[in-house]
């Protein structure tokens, strides 16, 4: 790598005083003089019709000073990125117990709780439809008019039939993955107001302020220009504020009353109405010859979307993409469904539908191994996709692709060389058995082909001879906001202290899509870049006026503008910036815009698809498992990514230590358990995450040279990829350490347990 004065190296961040004394004020800290309390009425049934509503009764509270209903939405009563679907309001049907049915403003929050109280609404309970796949039958009660399928993709390439004809041996296993809650420290919260002039504030941690500034016209019935988001600072998302959540309520009753409405999930209430990760059941059947190499794959994908469709089309999509895992394979056959039920809402996840499939893939490859008496990481690297390889939905891969380094370099892993010592068990205890398992994965960044996927900067020049980046993306808790603090200063080639960074505001940053995908640092650091060296020419032409040197003579570096051949003739910024003033009265500024390199082809059906970028990874897990009573212990882990180069090394083994826990926890413990509709573990009492004790002491990471020649200083996101492999590397090393497989996640005690009873009968 070049030699940089801040790319690769370990930046603090540059938020971080401020949020550990309190500085920061999150959206559920704020207050305004006159301001309301919001509360919300969810339905009572998980699917019913609304015969009637009565709020006679909430409005006569003292207190009360606005009720409002569907009727009272303006504009469009519905949102939802790909089909706005999800009412606002639900005005004569509900179709999971999360949907908002009617919004008080009060005086207070108690007065607004005794309130919702006295709202009556008369329903006609319908059929709850909960298995995705009974609701793609004809006779299945419709959740919405046009049926229970929201999407239906299907990608085949070469002969299927004729491959499993010429493999030795064929693998065919169905797989199940659990409902994931994002468990963001700040639930749902915000707080909207009018200003003197007009404008509609609204202050919600979100991923993408335009976007929500573009719906909310859509639902408020006003110009966008009237609407002023600001969604940063976020107090965690994981994707699960990609999504529209509170804002057009928030909106509606600020316009209503005229006065600040403030806004605040209970963790209950959050967990009722907003988005999960995608279960998934996926048949897999997969055909492999005797050397390893693989020859066919069919796989039947069911996605359950919940009641409306969120992102579940993309998510599917991105899973049908990623369902053969980073290999090679040219007889493909995968048929996905995306449905529709009254299982509460699933949309946006950390890994977007590619954690479900590689957990599938991912245990064929181990299962396969075992068959063939192949080396587990010999086999994935048998047949591993290289760079110029044809992706098996079509694709040719001509970026960089890690696949064979991650893999090589889990072998170099001090967990790997001396795993031999960490699989000897402890005699005293003979029901504990340890276990190695590894995963390889891998993930696309960016929006894919066909849809706007583009980065966007505004940079100016300040005062004290510093700059200001303005990027429409948000930091929630990614640390995104301290890597563009390093690319703009290596690129305007000034200390990171005069760098100040705005995020997420649709008033002062540059549209630069959504926060998801991996895809933060690629766009945001591109236009940041692209920005500053605009900015560098409007620099070195007014320095050249100073110094009576061409500008082609100028050079930038250290905070100053100085001669080529002559380094002591220069002249600081801090005197370019009081030359602007003393001239013009104003300072210079730059914006950066680009559009993101897209794939060689498109696949017909399949918005989306393929993506052109990719991050790798490999997993290796050491754990041990009590046989006693079949709890599933993670002692260690390591992780091996490519991440292109490396901006803030800090930051990075950030996200593989957090990815990997956030995948332990899928894996092994979170388990969103919905009967008929009915959301049974609603708080963190029932719902168990991974606390300190659980996570490994140690957590390996190791990045590998592969630079990615059209990212920002070569790099390209890894915030999802870090997570996608755990869970699987988990699943395998309990295969290794007591000999069940497990097909079903969240592989909890319990079902370690069953498992292990049910093998004793075998035996």
């Amino acid at each position: 790598m070049k030699d940089f004065k801040y790319i690769g190296k370990s930046v603090p961040r540059i938020d971080a005083a401020d949020k550990a004394s309190g500085k920061i004020k999150y959206m559920s800290d704020l207050n305004f003089p006159g301001m309301l309390f919001g509360k919300i009425l969810r339905a009572k049934y998980p699917h019913a019709l609304i015969k009637k509503i009565d709020t006679s009764q909430a409005k006569a509270l003292p207190g009360v000073v606005a009720v409002v209903t569907w009727e009272d939405v303006p504009g469009l009563n519905g949102f939802g990125i790909v089909v706005p679907d999800q009412p606002v309001l639900c005005e004569d049907k509900v179709r999971y117990i999360g949907d908002a049915v009617v919004a008080v403003a009060a005086e207070t929050k108690e007065i607004a709780e005794e309130a919702i109280k006295l709202i009556t609404v008369e329903y006609e309970p319908l059929p709850i439809v909960d298995d995705p796949i009974k609701a793609t039958q004809p006779d299945s009660p419709k959740v919405h008019t046009d049926g229970n399928i929201h999407l239906h993709t299907k990608i085949s390439r070469g002969d299927v039939k004729k491959g499993f004809k010429e493999a030795d041996v064929i693998v065919e296993h169905t797989y199940y993955t659990g409902m994931q809650e994002h468990v963001f420290l700040e639930t749902e919260s915000g707080v909207s107001k009018l200003e003197e002039d007009g404008t509609l504030s609204v202050y919600a941690g979100s991923q993408y302020p335009q976007r929500d500034q573009m719906q909310l016209s859509r639902c408020l019935a006003l110009n966008p220009r009237k609407i002023h988001v600001v969604s940063y600072p976020v107090g965690g998302a994981f994707g699960g504020k990609d999504e529209l959540t509170i804002q057009p309520i928030l909106g509606l009753l600020a316009l209503k009353t005229k006065r600040p409405v403030k806004i605040v999930m209970s963790r209950e209430e959050s967990i009722i109405s907003y988005w999960k990760r995608h279960p998934m059941i996926m048949k897999y059947k997969t055909g492999v010859k005797k050397d390893g190499t693989l020859i066919a794959n069919e796989v039947k994908i069911y996605a359950d979307t919940g009641a409306y469709a969120s992102l579940g089309g993309p998510v599917l999509n991105l899973a049908i993409e990623h369902a053969c895992g980073p290999y090679k394979l040219s007889n493909v056959n995968i048929d996905g469904y995306c449905i529709y039920t009254n299982n509460g809402t699933s949309g946006a996840f950390r890994g977007f539908g590619v954690p479900q499939a590689t957990f599938a893939m991912e245990t064929q490859m181990d299962i396969i191994a075992e068959k063939l008496r192949i080396d587990p990481v010999e086999l994935r690297r048998k047949n591993a996709l290289r760079r110029g390889d044809i992706a098996p939905i079509g694709n040719r891969l001509t970026t960089s692709v890690g696949t064979v380094a991650v893999l090589d370099g889990i072998r170099k892993t001090k967990l790997w060389q001396n795993r031999e010592k960490y699989l000897v068990n402890d005699f005293k205890k003979p029901w504990i058995k340890k276990g190695f398992g590894i995963a390889l994965t891998y993930q696309g960044t960016g929006l894919g082909v066909g849809l706007p996927d583009y980065g966007g900067a505004i940079l100016k020049f300040c005062k004290n001879g510093g700059f200001e980046v303005g990027v429409g993306l948000v930091d929630y808790g990614q640390g995104i906001g301290t890597s563009y603090a390093q690319i703009a200063a290596e690129a305007m080639k000034c200390p990171i202290d005069k760098i100040n960074v705005l995020l997420g505001d649709t008033d002062t940053t540059a549209d630069s899509g959504p926060t998801s995908a991996s895809r933060g640092v690629y766009t945001g650091g591109k236009a940041i870049i692209i920005a500053a060296e605009r900015m560098i020419k409007i620099l070195k032409s007014k320095a050249s006026e100073i110094l009576g040197v061409s500008a082609d003579n100028l050079t930038a570096s250290d905070g100053c503008i100085c001669a080529s051949n002559e380094p002591e003739k220069k002249v600081f910024y801090e005197e370019i910036a009081s030359r602007f003033m003393n001239e013009t009265c104003h300072l210079p500024q730059t914006e950066g815009y680009f559009l993101m390199p897209v794939a060689d082809i498109k696949i017909k059906d399949a918005f989306g698809l393929p993506h052109n970028i990719f991050a790798f990874s490999a997993h290796l897990t050491l754990i041990e498992v009590n046989t006693l009573t079949g709890q599933t212990k993670v002692l260690k882990g390591a992780e091996v990514i490519d991440a292109g180069d490396v901006i803030n090394r800090q930051g990075l083994e950030g996200q593989s230590e957090g990815g990997f826990v956030m995948g332990m926890g899928y894996g092994l413990f979170e388990n969103m358990i919905v009967e008929k509709g009915i959301f049974k573990t609603t708080n963190f009492s029932t719902y168990i995450i991974p606390s300190i004790e659980d996570a490994p002491f140690e957590i390996e990471t190791v990045t590998i040279v592969n630079p990615e020649e059209t990212g920002p200083y070569r790099a390209k996101g890894v915030a999802e990829t870090v997570m996608g492999g755990t869970a699987p590397a988990i699943t395998n090393a309990i295969y290794n350490a007591v000999g069940v497989r497990i097909f079903k996640i969240p592989a909890t005690s319990e079902v370690v347990y069953t498992l292990l009873k049910e093998k004793e009968k075998t035996e």
